[in-house]
């Protein structure tokens, strides 16, 4: 195996690790029937707002997915809709041609909805899409971007298979620490898990400070397949790593929070001539500060050409 993709599987890994999360599954309150288009100015975003926006992308990825109902995308997706998965152009009439392609391809299709989170004008939607029954499908996350109308505007994406097993018992969408749901919690906790999540990244990833543990509890569920639970050794593990990779930059583009639960988008990159990995992170902060809970995406930024002129970030 090549330096290369060692190296690769090593930042899919360790960086997975660096980064902060019965199921109990995401249910909003309107998916057969289209959401309401009344929404506050999303120039002063409120909880009205921001929980209009998550029932309408939900029922978006529902409807489009798993029914083929292209009317939606008419009715809750802008004419120059900006896409930046690589692998689709700009624009509505483009993603009605994707479906038409993709429900004929995979017709029993189900997305699998585990979390929803919002803030300001963005929607992080965490899912377990099967695209074929009886597989275990993929590990994804939508990032959605609604305008002052309420329409969806822009588009991110990550996308990582489900592997068979995982190395700390944990698959990569429930929920172990308590409460056991995939609620975020109240909104008054928004601030602070925020400022704990991105204190947490930064100090590790942009100073390259491993004593940036100190934010993680002992028992720090892991749902990256590849890492185990607790933080314990993780100090020795960064110091190493950090030595091996001098030239690493991580780069945060966009921060979700609601509650007690944190999204943070980002470009990880071995050396400034690395394509790099996108990867979103999702973290659970408990009341008492620390981070408990980590679930992520990881993908390699492609070396094809883009099918638009946007990066993925």
């Amino acid at each position: 195996m090549s330096t290369t993709h060692l190296s690769r599987r090593t930042v899919a890994a360790l960086l997975a690790t660096v980064t902060i999360g019965s199921m109990a599954g995401f249910v909003p309150t309107a998916t057969a029937s289209a959401p309401s288009l009344t929404v506050a100015d999303s120039r002063q975003p409120n909880s009205h707002a921001e929980e209009r926006n998550k029932r309408v992308a939900v029922h978006v990825l529902r409807q489009l997915f798993e029914e083929g109902n292209l009317k939606v995308a008419d009715q809750y997706i802008r004419a120059d809709y900006i896409q930046h998965n690589p692998m689709a152009p700009d624009g509505r009439d483009a993603i009605k041609n994707f479906i038409r392609d993709w429900t004929a391809q995979f017709p029993d299709h189900v997305y699998n909805v585990k979390r929803v989170i919002a803030q300001g004008d963005l929607v992080m939607v965490h899912s377990n899409p099967v695209y074929t029954p009886g597989t275990r499908g993929s590990s994804v996350v939508d990032i959605f971007r609604f305008d002052r109308k309420g329409m969806i505007a822009e588009h991110w994406d990550v996308v990582q298979d489900v592997p068979a097993t995982t190395v700390n018992g944990n698959d990569m969408f429930g929920t172990v620490s308590r409460p056991r749901t995939n609620q975020p919690g109240p909104r008054w906790t928004t601030p602070f898990s925020q400022k704990v999540a991105t204190a947490y990244f930064d100090t590790l990833l942009v100073d390259k400070n491993p004593d940036a543990v100190r934010y993680l509890t002992p028992e720090y569920y892991q749902h990256n397949p590849a890492i185990p639970n607790g933080s314990a050794g993780l100090r020795e593990q960064f110091t190493n790593f950090f030595q091996q990779f001098p030239n690493l930059i991580v780069e945060r583009k966009r921060v979700i929070a609601q509650g007690d639960l944190v999204a943070i988008h980002a470009h990880y990159r071995l050396n400034p001539e690395d394509r790099g990995q996108a990867v979103v992170d999702i973290f659970r902060v408990g009341k008492h500060g620390k981070i408990l809970e980590h679930w992520d995406s990881v993908q390699d930024v492609p070396s094809t050409p883009p099918l638009n002129d946007n990066t993925m970030f």
